[in-house]
C-alpha cells in the first residue's frame, strides 16, 4: 500500500505537521508517542520507516521534521479532514464540536473523486468550523500573522482565527459565549496571576447587506480556554 493510503502512516504525517502549524517548536519522538498514545518503541520503528521512505528527516534523539515529501503528504492528509469536518457542519448537522472524531475516521477512506465533489459542492471554502486553514490540493496552504490569546497583551485587538478542536467541552462552552472564528476581540484585562482574561467581543452581524455588526459583550475566559484561541496578530 502506498504511503499516502497507509493510514498508520497519515497519522503519523498529519500529528507530526500539525505539532508545528500553531507554534514554533518541533515535536520530539516522545511528544509524538504521547500524541498518538503508543509506544516509544513503536515511534521508533516507525519513524525509521518513514525515514527510509523519504518522509521524515530524523537524528537520533533529536526532533522529527517532515521532509517536503512528507509534509506534501501531511497537507493532503489534513485537507481531507478538514474538509470532512466543514461538510458534516455545512451538510450533515453536526455540531463543531461533534465532527473530529468523525473526520479522524473517514479521513483515511474517502477518494479523491468524492474529496473533490465535496470540496466543490461547499463553494472551495478557506478554513474548517474550527477555523483551520484548508490545504488546497496543490498542497499551497493560506496563512497569516496569529499569536495565542493567553499570550496577548491588555489591549490588543483583532478577530478570533482558530479555536483549538481538542476539547468538546471548551467548544460549546465558548460557542455559547459568542466566541467563534471571524468575531472581532480585544483583550480588556488580563489579571496578574494569568488565570483570567477579560476580552471584548464583536459578533458578525448574520445580516451582511447591511455591514453592521451586533453589539460587543464583555466575556471572562478561563487561562484554559484563552489557551485554546488564536487570533490575528
Amino acid at each position: 500500500m502506498p504511503a499516502s493510503k497507509n493510514p498508520a502512516i497519515e497519522d503519523y504525517l498529519k500529528t507530526v505537521y500539525a505539532h508545528t502549524e500553531w507554534q514554533p517548536d518541533p515535536i520530539t519522538p516522545k511528544a509524538l508517542a504521547d500524541k498518538l498514545g503508543v509506544a516509544p518503541s513503536s515511534v521508533t520503528e516507525m519513524v525509521k520507516k518513514m525515514a527510509a521512505q523519504g518522509l521524515i528527516a530524523h537524528v537520533p534523539y533529536g526532533p522529527l521534521r517532515l521532509t517536503d515529501e512528507g509534509r506534501l503528504r501531511a497537507l493532503a492528509v489534513v485537507r481531507r479532514h478538514r474538509l470532512i469536518e466543514t461538510w458534516l457542519v455545512r451538510e450533515m448537522g453536526y455540531q463543531w464540536d461533534e465532527v473530529h472524531d468523525e473526520a479522524e475516521v473517514l479521513e483515511h477512506a474517502l477518494s479523491d473523486r468524492l474529496l473533490e465533489a465535496i470540496d466543490l459542492r461547499l463553494g472551495r471554502p478557506a478554513r474548517d468550523p474550527h477555523g483551520d486553514p484548508i490545504p488546497a490540493a496543490d498542497g499551497t496552504i493560506a496563512t497569516e500573522p496569529f499569536l495565542r490569546l493567553d499570550g496577548a497583551p491588555a489591549g490588543h485587538t483583532g478577530r478570533v482565527l482558530r479555536i483549538s478542536d481538542r476539547d468538546p467541552d471548551v467548544l460549546r462552552s465558548l460557542a455559547a459565549a459568542g466566541v467563534a472564528p471571524g468575531v472581532g476581540i480585544e483583550i480588556t484585562t488580563v489579571d496578574a496571576a494569568g488565570e483570567r482574561v477579560l476580552v471584548t467581543v464583536t459578533p458578525i452581524d448574520a445580516d451582511d447587506s447591511t455591514g453592521a455588526t451586533a453589539e460587543a459583550s464583555s466575556i471572562e475566559l478561563a487561562a484554559e480556554a484563552a489557551a485554546e484561541i488564536w487570533v490575528t496578530g
